[in-house]
């Protein structure tokens, strides 16, 4: 009787003694991260590029001329026909911020500008050239600066830098989110960021 009880009684202890370690297991997998690195987590999670694409056409008039002794001139034109990808993007791999734990305080100190990308096709009709004035090579290659010049402008002229920096602003957002479920301060430079329309007030500083 003495020998099943000092059994029983080890086989009680070996039961606790695994219980214990596998609760201690799950305990230890179940632990809460600390907020920097939550915040560092969500750093990195953000999208590294964002992009706003659009395609742009424009069809326009190549005229040059050249002139002999003022008598005579000769000209040479072309149509000229563009399709253009169009990307607006921010790289936010370069993105600088501190983290400051004492302070609770998560600061983004360098937001990148936008990188503005423009890809022509360009195809050319309608050449008209003469024999005194041909089109060469700096001629296509005066076409494509001035296309890209042009297409430029129409960038600036449109909504496409404002949507691509709501999408921007929807990124930056998502440290906003994380910050204060934290009970953590989300600043820009100086500036304490409360609501995500922050961002573009501040952006446009």
């Amino acid at each position: 009787m003495k020998r099943i009880l000092i059994i029983a009684l080890i086989c009680i202890l070996i039961g606790s003694g695994f219980t214990y370690f596998i609760m201690k297991k799950s305990s230890d997998k179940n632990q809460v991260l600390p907020d920097t690195e939550l915040i560092a987590l969500q750093m990195k999670n953000v999208s590294k590029l964002v992009v706003n694409e659009a395609k742009i056409s424009q069809i326009y008039n190549y005229k040059d001329e050249k002139s002999f002794m003022n008598l005579m001139s000769f000209d040479k034109k072309a149509l000229v026909v563009v399709n253009a990808d169009v990307q607006i993007m921010y790289d936010l791999s370069k993105l600088e911020y501190v983290v400051d734990e004492s302070t609770k305080t998560l600061k983004i100190t360098h937001i990148p500008k936008e990188e503005i990308k423009i890809n022509p096709d360009i195809k050319i009709y309608d050449v008209e050239e003469s024999r005194f004035n041909a089109f060469k090579g700096n001629d296509y290659n005066n076409i494509q600066e001035n296309v890209k010049k042009q297409f430029y402008d129409k960038v600036e002229k449109s909504n496409l830098q404002a949507n691509a920096q709501n999408r921007l602003v929807s990124e930056l957002s998502k440290f906003l989110v994380v910050t204060q479920s934290l009970g953590w301060t989300l600043q820009y430079q100086d500036a304490v960021v409360v609501q995500s329309n922050d961002f573009n007030n501040l952006l446009q500083l």
